[in-house]
Order: structure tokens, then sequence, then C-alpha cells
């Protein structure tokens, strides 16, 4: 078996990939003719997911998620990714959505189309998943608290976390504090996308403000020696994902030995790797593991840690979670031996 087989078949968790960034070109193209949306000009549906930067990045993710309008719409882009998750190994998601994206639009009628999508996908392939509402940073904490009393209305077992998101390097984390603490004592596991765009203060910020459990992207902690000290002591998840850094970052080329998820991951960083947003960045699951293997420097013993720590970082119940680390870690030991003899 050829490596990128067997990385795409091993067994995942993915704790960082966006609904709304996981539409296919074609599924995009298809609503908005339905619904009356006009997307951005290309002279094929590829070019469709064209951007230099994460701002034109956001522009696109926001006319996609104009698109999706009914319920059966959302059924069918939670079916669909978690369908191609399922097909490189995923067995587990915690995913991001972005219900204030889609414009008048009940956040009722979302999560029940999203619920639909997600039912039929454990059914049909197994894979179970739950929903981490990502808040907008850039609407600001008011809009955070409104925000958040429609997620607690709209909230079910499968509702676990919140994140926090968008164009990061002008939104620091602190005035999210109250909204964050009020999560919190409504029992949501917290995130934050921090250090992506913005500063490793950013990250800082996140832990002590917000009390974020991980960190999602995290890439400029490498800008802060002290900070990495702190993280690898406490244990701190960073949510990598490596296809996205050739778009939103500086960090361009993922063969460089000074890319930040190499230098995280060899500073003993708890790093996982993940998809983001597969389609609109051109990947998989799968492909994710390939590129940290061939660029990033990644062992297939290290791709089995961060498997490991995906689990161990998600917000699964801890009797599941240490039934799967275990069953898994046997399955991967069999699968990387096969490999290798």
């Amino acid at each position: 078996m050829e490596t990128g087989e067997l990385l795409r078949k091993l067994p995942k968790a993915e704790i960082h990939i966006h609904l709304e960034g996981a539409i296919l070109p074609g599924t995009a193209l298809e609503l908005a003719k339905k619904n009356g949306v006009a997307l951005p000009d290309c002279e094929k549906i590829e070019d469709l997911y064209s951007y230099a930067n994460l701002m034109e990045f956001l522009a696109v993710y926001g006319a996609i998620s104009d698109s999706i309008v009914t319920v059966d719409d959302f059924r069918r882009i939670a079916y669909e990714m978690l369908d191609s998750a399922a097909r490189n190994g995923c067995r587990y998601m915690e995913f991001f959505i972005s219900p204030h994206a889609h414009k008048d639009v009940p956040f009722a009628r979302q999560f029940e189309g999203i619920r639909k999508g997600m039912a039929d996908a454990e059914t049909d392939f197994g894979i179970v998943s739950r929903i981490i509402p990502g808040m907008n940073r850039e609407l600001g904490p008011a809009a955070g608290e409104e925000y958040l009393d429609e997620i607690l209305a709209n909230r079910g077992d499968d509702l676990i976390g919140l994140g926090l998101d968008y164009n990061e390097a002008p939104f620091p984390p602190e005035p999210f504090a109250d909204v964050f603490a009020r999560a919190a004592k409504n029992g949501l596991r917290l995130t934050a996308h921090a250090g992506e765009s913005g500063p490793a203060e950013f990250i800082a910020g996140s832990l002590d403000a917000l009390k974020v459990e991980r960190i999602d992207h995290g890439y400029n902690i490498v800008n802060d020696q002290a900070l990495i000290a702190r993280c690898r002591d406490e244990g701190i998840a960073f949510t990598c994902c490596p296809s996205t850094t050739k778009y939103t970052t500086s960090w361009r080329d993922l063969a460089a030995p000074d890319h930040p998820i190499r230098r995280m991951k060899e500073a003993g960083l708890a790093v996982t790797i993940n998809s983001d947003d597969p389609p609109m960045f051109t990947t998989d699951l799968g492909l994710e593991f390939e590129l940290a293997h061939k660029d990033l420097g990644f062992s297939l013993p290290d791709l089995k840690t961060a498997i490991v720590t995906s689990l161990e970082a998600s917000w699964l119940d801890e009797s599941t979670k240490r039934q799967w680390v275990g069953e898994w870690t046997k399955e991967i030991d069999a699968a990387l031996a096969t490999h290798s003899a």
C-alpha cells in the first residue's frame, strides 16, 4: 500500500473544519442558481475558490453562505462534508458553523437541516459529529451576546462548544471575555482562532481572557518562546491546517524549514492536523496528512501522535475518548507495522 493510501485510511478525528468552507464548488453553484444568488464571476467552477489572502477568502465564504437557504440546503452541505471526511478516514468530527453568515435565514431552520445531514451521515457512513458555532469577531461583543442567545436557544446534546473566528488581526480576543464566560457557565467548551493573521499576543489573550481550552491555527506562537513553553507545559492543543497557511499567512512554502507547523511540532507542542475549508483550499483530510508527512517533516509515528492528540483534545465524553484512543492506537500500530514490513 502506498503511503498516501495508508494515511487516507487511518482512523482520524477532525476538530477544525468549517461547514460553509466545506461546500463543494459544484454544490455552491447549483444552490446559488436555485436560490437566485450571484456568485463571483469565474470562467470555470474551479476558479470560484480563488483568493490571495484571508480577506479575499472571507468574501467568497460570505457569498457562498448566502446561497444556502432551505432546510434541505443545510442538510445537503452537512451530509456532503461528512461523506468526504468519512472517505478520508474521519470517524469523529467537531465542525464549526457560521449561522450569522446566512442572512435572514432563521437559526432554527439552519440547525434543523444541519442535524438532518449529521444523522443521515452517521447512518450511512458511521461518522459521529458535533457542532461548534463560530462567533464572528468582526461584529463585536454586543452582537456576540445576541449570537450566544440564539445558540443557546437552539442548543442540543450535539452542540458542544463555542469558537471565535473571521478576520483576526484587527480584533483582539479580550473584548469577548464576558460572552465567553457566559458560554462556559452554560456548559459550552471554548476555543478560538488565534495567531493565524494576528500576533502571538492574541493566543495568550485567548487563553487568559477567554479561558479557551485549545487554539485554532496558532502559527504566530513561533515568535514567542515563553508562550511556546507555557502552552507545552499546559498541554494546549493547536488545530493546525497545512494547506490554509498557503493562502492566509506569510508562510506559503510548506517544505520551508521555518514553516510554523514544523516548528510547533519540533517544539513539542500538541499539534493536530485538520482540513479547515477543504474544497476552498483544494484539499481534503487525507491530503493534509500527506502534506504533513511529505512537506512538514512529520514521520508516520508523528502522525499517529497527531491523531491521538486530536482525540484527546476533542470534547467527547471521557469514557468514549479513552475507548477510542485504545482502539485506534491498536489499529494504527497494526497498519503502520504492515506498511513497514
